[in-house]
């Protein structure tokens, strides 16, 4: 497992962990893994990567270099998980990637993925914004120095233009910097007025943003993407600036599946009030379909492990259903549109790709 529990979003590796122990715990208690006849319980090794891609690739190297490790679930993070894509190749080390959605991910043969992808992501939340917030000019600030918020940030421009919207800013920060000051971007943004305002980034810099852009005098809307998703953004939102925002996620209680149910009692029984978010449920359906690819090879060689992940063909997952059609590791899974109303997360809508 490597997991991002330290650095500018722990968050991230918090969840992360929860839903691994929860998945592991499952498994074994259900009996355990069959591989070729034989059974075996799960067991894992952590290492946290600090959110940092060179500690990333570190963490893979030494998972590559270990000959008990058969897989490596996480990292969680677009730009992570890219840090370690050539020693998943050099070893063949198979990767699952619950919460990536960058698209070149699965580029690489050893890359199963649990969640969607940005191309999908940026066009719900481009739709979303035009139509069901009727915003006909919109804004976007990212960091540029994460591939996930770039795709997310290109993938919505390209498909918001397709539909006559108008883009009147595209601006950027440098998040690996420590950057927290965007009041000259919002300025601009500001300035130009637009209907809505993307902010296609992390936890922790939301609530500084969207406070800083009506600091500027932005009057306008707010629309976030997956990394949205945790109740800690309600609670340090105490000005409700995000009342009314929606965002694109992975799934929601109220359309949740009876496995998916379950899923989120047990998290209660474990961990207490709050729901868990989607990192901790990708990191569940992760673990099962690892489940799954061991199931499927002949032996516990990594290239048979391999191969077993590549010949899964669908799995109805906590998440949702996916079915993997695409001659890659992408999963074709629906997503959720979801609002922010009265301080909670309240269900908007479904959509299927």
């Amino acid at each position: 497992m490597n997991y991002e529990l330290t650095g500018s979003n722990p968050i991230i590796g918090e969840a992360a962990i929860k839903g691994i122990d929860m998945a592991v715990s499952d498994i074994n208690e259900s009996g355990g893994v069959t591989v070729n006849g034989t059974t075996y319980q799960l067991a894992y090794k952590a290492l946290d990567n600090g959110f940092n891609t060179e500690e990333s690739a570190l963490n893979a190297q030494e998972f590559a270099d270990d000959e008990s490790i058969v897989a490596m679930v996480g990292p969680n993070d677009s730009d992570m998980c890219m840090a370690t894509s050539a020693i998943l190749t050099e070893y063949g080390l198979p990767m699952i990637a619950p919460w990536s959605t960058l698209v070149e991910l699965t580029d690489n043969e050893y890359v199963l993925r649990a969640c969607f992808t940005d191309n999908f992501q940026g066009e719900i939340l481009a739709k979303y914004a035009y139509e069901y917030e009727d915003a006909k000019t919109a804004a976007v600030l990212y960091d540029m120095s994460n591939p996930y918020n770039v795709g997310v940030a290109e993938n919505f421009k390209a498909s918001y233009e397709a539909l006559g919207g108008e883009v009147l800013e595209f601006l950027t920060y440098n998040g690996k910097t420590g950057e927290t000051d965007f009041t000259s971007q919002m300025s601009q943004i500001a300035s130009a007025a637009p209907d809505i305002l993307l902010l296609p980034n992390f936890y922790e810099e939301i609530i500084t943003q969207t406070t800083q852009a009506r600091d500027m005098g932005y009057t306008g809307k707010f629309i976030g993407s997956d990394t949205w998703g945790d109740d800690a953004l309600l609670e340090w939102d105490t000005e409700n600036l995000l009342e009314g925002s929606v965002w694109c996620g992975h799934y929601h209680k109220d359309v949740a599946s009876d496995a998916a149910l379950a899923f989120i009692d047990e998290y209660h029984e474990l961990y207490g009030d709050g729901d868990p978010n989607d990192i901790t449920a990708l990191n569940y359906d992760a673990v099962h379909l690892l489940k799954l690819g061991l199931e499927n090879a002949a032996s516990l060689d990594r290239e048979a492990v391999h191969e077993g992940l590549m010949s899964i063909e669908s799995y109805e997952g906590v998440t949702g259903n996916m079915v993997f059609d695409n001659g890659n590791g992408d999963p074709t899974k629906s997503a959720v549109v979801i609002k922010i109303e009265d301080g909670e997360f309240k269900y908007v809508d479904t959509v299927e790709p």
